[in-house]
């Protein structure tokens, strides 16, 4: 397997190293014959990366013609359009038949070059607008790390471009060495690309209006008991329909909206700093049955709350005080 590594200035070391990292230990581990990797860029020399360290003897376009997978890392802040030279290098070895990958932003460069026409595809979630906007005939999906058609292959951010990496072994040489590998680099072996990237959801802004505020304060003090919406508006001293008024108003949101958000929010926070069961979690958060707290983590965040405790609690903090 020849793998080519787009590098370019201004990269960051991290998104250099995370497929030089994955696909180099397979060769380090000699867990398979002749599996190469090469950087190369859009001339052949030295790049810079952001951090400021010159990387010398990067290879030219040319090497795209030796590689069956082609990994772009990255790409610019600035989301610049591909250059010609590399889209013509990029469509070249597309139509020959390797495999490209656009990890991060890179999904970008991969846009530019009309490779995602007509498919489902993902970056960094910040990024995701500026994808759909870039790419009109591709359904850009948040909700996955990364995405593999066969031929092309996209991921989240960051470190979701380890996981599309070792998924790319896990393809070609089996789980146990994918396995393997993620054991040396000390990460886990396989987070499926269908998991969300957990990303910080933004929750709807904090009421402008003083009384809202306060209504809002209150219920984050009691989201474990019934929240209704008429509970909110007597609280707030209003009628029904006036209460709704206001508070979209002032949060652009709905009441029953907000308090699911902030009920998630809890939840997630509780599964990663305590050892509670779901159970007790659900009830905590006022969702009154492990079954309708599974069913709204998984609608929102893609996963079951179990696996992500598994994921993301912190084990110092899991030996937390024991609910009263």
């Amino acid at each position: 397997m020849r793998i080519a590594i787009y590098a370019f200035d201004d990269i960051t070391m991290f998104h250099l190293a995370a497929p030089l990292m994955v696909f180099g230990e397979v060769d380090r581990l000699g867990l398979a014959d002749d599996w190469q990797t090469r950087l190369w860029s859009d001339q052949a020399g030295t790049i810079r990366t952001i951090e400021g360290y010159p990387i010398g003897e990067v290879a030219g376009p040319d090497t795209v013609e030796w590689a069956d997978i082609i990994v772009i890392p990255s790409w610019p802040q600035s989301l610049t359009p591909v250059n010609d030279v590399l889209k013509t290098a990029i469509t070249a070895a597309h139509a020959r038949g390797a495999v490209i990958a656009g990890l991060c932003l890179g999904a970008f460069a991969l846009a530019d070059t009309g490779l995602l026409a007509g498919r489902s595809a993902v970056t960094h979630w910040e990024a995701m607008p500026l994808l759909a906007e870039r790419s009109i005939d591709s359904d850009v999906d948040s909700s996955v790390l990364y995405i593999d058609h066969g031929d092309v292959l996209t991921s989240a951010g960051t470190a979701s471009a380890i996981d599309a990496c070792l998924h790319l072994v896990r393809t070609h040489l089996g789980s146990a060495v994918a396995t393997r590998i993620a054991r040396s680099l000390v990460v886990a072996p396989h987070r499926e690309g269908g998991q969300a990237q957990y990303i910080d959801r933004p929750l709807a802004q904090p009421a402008s209006d003083t009384t809202m505020a306060e209504v809002q304060q209150w219920a984050l003090t009691h989201l474990d008991e019934p929240l209704t919406v008429d509970r909110l508006a007597d609280q707030a001293q209003m009628s029904r329909r006036s209460f709704v008024r206001h508070f979209h108003r002032s949060t652009g949101t709905t009441p029953a909206r907000w308090v699911l958000e902030h009920r998630l929010q809890q939840a997630r926070a509780l599964l990663e700093t305590t050892d509670w069961g779901i159970d007790t979690i659900a009830a905590k958060c006022g969702f009154g049955s492990s079954v309708t707290l599974r069913q709204r983590f998984m609608a929102t965040f893609a996963t079951s709350p179990t696996a992500y405790r598994r994921q993301f609690a912190d084990k110092r903090a899991t030996t937390a005080a024991r609910p009263q």
